[in-house]
């Protein structure tokens, strides 16, 4: 499979014209559209939510990462294999965190460019040909990519979880970039001027009480039962959790 998570969201024409290479390149194999409105311009906090939703992939799959405003200037594209899966993407720290906890781990810079490469969409250009390639000839195709064995430069200095809020969904819930299994049910969450205390599941709490709880994926989730955190807490992207 091929999975997709970006920034480019559910609307307009950026998230077809990738899949439309896709399509058309790797012939048969699934594209998967995993995450594709995780927080713009803002590879930090994506970085995380890649390692913690990426592990639905399994080794050949491939994961093509696109959050990058840097896009078009000396920043390198770059293709990484973590525990027997392929991730493309710019060297911008997004593939960090996902490199950092894989077990085995390689990475190389692209050195194949397309014959028509627009300088503001590599999604479509660059990374999308690089996954389809990937996807279809698996390691025997990687002399045509012209790779180089490079390691990773950007994101080395982010801590291991992010404590901060990075996402919000539909329902107002605020994903963090912590891992629950690190933090501890007996651990009090701080934001917004209010104590949360960790639930197992909504109906544990009453409406209107705001908590946190271990996601689906793992990360350290800030909710409020029957309502919205986001509007509840006056939350917004980048709000730090403090943790005792």
């Amino acid at each position: 499979m091929i999975f997709l998570v970006t920034d480019f969201g559910n609307d307009g024409p950026y998230l077809g014209q990738v899949a439309a290479v896709l399509a058309r390149q790797a012939q048969g194999i699934p594209v998967i559209s995993l995450f594709n409105d995780v927080p713009s311009f803002a590879p930090c906090g994506a970085a995380y939510l890649l390692a913690a939703y990426a592990t639905v992939a399994q080794p050949d799959d491939v994961v093509l990462a696109v959050v990058d405003p840097g896009v078009g200037t000396a920043r390198r594209p770059l293709v990484v294999r973590a525990d027997g899966c392929w991730y493309v993407g710019p060297d911008n720290g997004l593939l960090a965190i996902v490199a950092r906890r894989a077990k085995a781990v390689e990475s190389w810079e692209i050195g194949w460019r397309p014959l028509e490469l627009s300088n503001t969409f590599h999604g479509r250009d660059l990374f999308a040909p690089v996954a389809a390639r990937l996807a279809v000839e698996g390691e025997p195709g990687l002399t045509p990519l012209a790779l180089k064995p490079v390691s990773l430069t950007e994101g080395k200095g982010w801590p291991d979880d992010y404590g901060k809020v990075v996402y919000f969904d539909r329902y107002g819930n605020a994903m963090t970039g912590c891992r629950a299994c690190n933090l501890g049910h007996d651990k009090v969450g701080m934001v917004g001027g209010r104590r949360l205390t960790y639930a197992k599941t909504f109906g544990d709490r009453p409406p209107g009480e705001a908590f946190w709880y271990e996601n689906a994926n793992g990360l350290a989730e800030i909710a409020v039962s029957r309502g919205s955190a986001r509007q509840v807490l006056g939350l917004s992207l980048g709000d730090t959790i403090i943790w005792h």
